[in-house]
């Protein structure tokens, strides 16, 4: 996938392909990373690279649900166990999970006339506003760009860590940009 999204035809094609966009740019992150590393907390912050990978995954599928109308208990300990990886869980496992959700995103969109459509406010949880009923579709996925770009810049901080390795860099390793001047592909 290239460093910025395409050229775009609609508002519902855009909104999908910059949330693929974040997803790819978060997904990069543990690119040439150990299973220790995908699982280290190196900074201040409990946050993982792995763990945020998953949290976003399961982030997105939770508001995807919502936008169905599927109901979904609040589970704060489930919340909490899914910014890190289960004993036994691989990264392979978490980004097979987020294919899964991304396809569920872009079935469930596509099959909405309006994105419009209202999307009731859960009232149950803290974070969201009590002066408003109801999300749009449009606002869901928004917001689902959002949080992955905010957590994709956290994935960033982390796997700096490591090695200094930067979002574009890893880029151009993973697709195989040729090395420029100032394009230095990341090597291990």
């Amino acid at each position: 996938m290239p460093g910025q999204v395409g050229a775009i035809s609609d508002e519902r094609e855009g909104l999908l392909a910059y949330l693929a966009q974040m997803r790819y740019v978060l997904r990069l992150t543990a690119y040439g990373l150990s299973t220790e590393q995908l699982r280290a907390t190196p900074t201040a912050s409990p946050l993982s690279v792995g763990g945020l990978i998953k949290h976003c995954a399961s982030t997105e599928r939770g508001w995807i649900d919502t936008v169905r109308q599927q109901p979904q208990p609040v589970d704060y300990q489930a919340y909490a166990d899914n910014f890190r990886l289960a004993e036994g869980e691989t990264i392979e496992d978490v980004f097979a999970e987020y294919e899964r959700v991304a396809a569920y995103t872009e079935k469930t969109v596509s099959e909405i006339a309006d994105l419009g459509q209202a999307v009731p406010v859960d009232h149950s949880v803290p974070w969201n506003p009590k002066d408003i009923d109801a999300w749009s579709v449009r606002w869901v996925l928004l917001h689902l760009i959002q949080e992955t770009a905010r957590h994709a810049g956290h994935a960033d901080i982390i796997r700096e860590q490591f090695d200094g390795a930067t979002a574009y860099p890893l880029m151009a390793a993973a697709e195989g940009w040729p090395e420029t001047d100032w394009m230095k592909p990341w090597r291990p």
